[in-house]
């Protein structure tokens, strides 16, 4: 399909295709992440919320004996998290389920929640008051979070995220919500650089160049590619404010 017929939410996809994460992480944050779950070896029923192309998705059945819906919006991920589920042994483990993470059919029924980097796009009060529903009581919910890692920070990079996500904030703040909310923290850590820059924007930019072949140079596309040098850059020049925080918590 040609750039000229694709909106820009379709391009954003597009780059994205063929990459192992669509955001800040690796399998070491995911398995640092998991190993603070006590008890994990008793979680059942999962859901990866935003799930992507799977890549913690694989990792999350990889070491949980557990039955694990990945969900997205887009079919496109969902089809690479089948494809990738099926060449590492682990599609008996792996559902998939094309819906928006806001509307979801799960009451009171899940172990685990997971979401890396996803809880953005519906507000982080939002995302743990409507997913709380979706847990049993006791469940765990364990998500990525843009955080403020430091309590100021200079003026471009204090614009830039107000403008582009209100919501965010320091850790503290975040815990206080998930605290008011009916969960009770289990543990906290912030992703380092090189899960920003190793893992998601290197190999993003590495296909940019056949991202814009395949689109003819589009004014559009090349629009979408630009705002990923431009936050790359970004995160190169004010990383030591900025990162994201992953959140460990028990529903009450």
């Amino acid at each position: 399909m040609k750039s000229g017929r694709m909106t820009e939410l379709e391009l954003i996809v597009d780059l994205h295709l063929g990459t192992e994460r669509q955001g800040p992480g690796s399998k070491a944050i995911t398995l640092t992440a998991l190993q603070l779950i006590p008890n994990s070896n008793d979680i059942k029923t999962v859901a990866d919320l935003g799930c992507g192309t799977g890549g913690q998705t694989l990792t999350l059945a990889q070491h949980l004996n557990a039955q694990i819906t990945a969900v997205d919006l887009f079919p496109e991920f969902l089809e690479e998290v089948n494809v990738r589920a099926q060449n590492e042994g682990v599609a008996n483990q792996i559902g998939v389920l094309q819906k928006s993470i806001d509307d979801l059919p799960f009451k009171e029924e899940l172990d685990l929640i997971w979401s890396e980097g996803a809880i953005y796009n519906l507000g982080f009060k939002n995302g743990i008051q409507l997913w709380k529903d979706y847990l049993k009581p006791g469940g765990y919910l364990a998500v990525s979070e843009i955080t403020w890692i430091t309590g100021s920070r200079p003026k471009e990079i204090q614009e830039f995220w107000t403008h582009a996500y209100p919501e965010i904030s320091q850790a503290k703040d975040k815990i206080v919500d998930l605290e008011d909310n009916g969960y009770n923290l289990v543990g906290y850590f912030k992703l380092p650089p090189e899960s920003w820059l190793k893992t998601y924007y290197e190999p993003l930019e590495k296909t940019i160049p056949a991202f814009l072949e395949r689109h003819d140079h589009s004014e559009l596309a090349q629009k979408v590619a630009q705002e990923y040098l431009d936050e790359l850059s970004l995160y190169k020049k004010y990383s030591k404010y900025f990162s994201y925080g992953f959140y460990i918590a028990q529903k009450e």
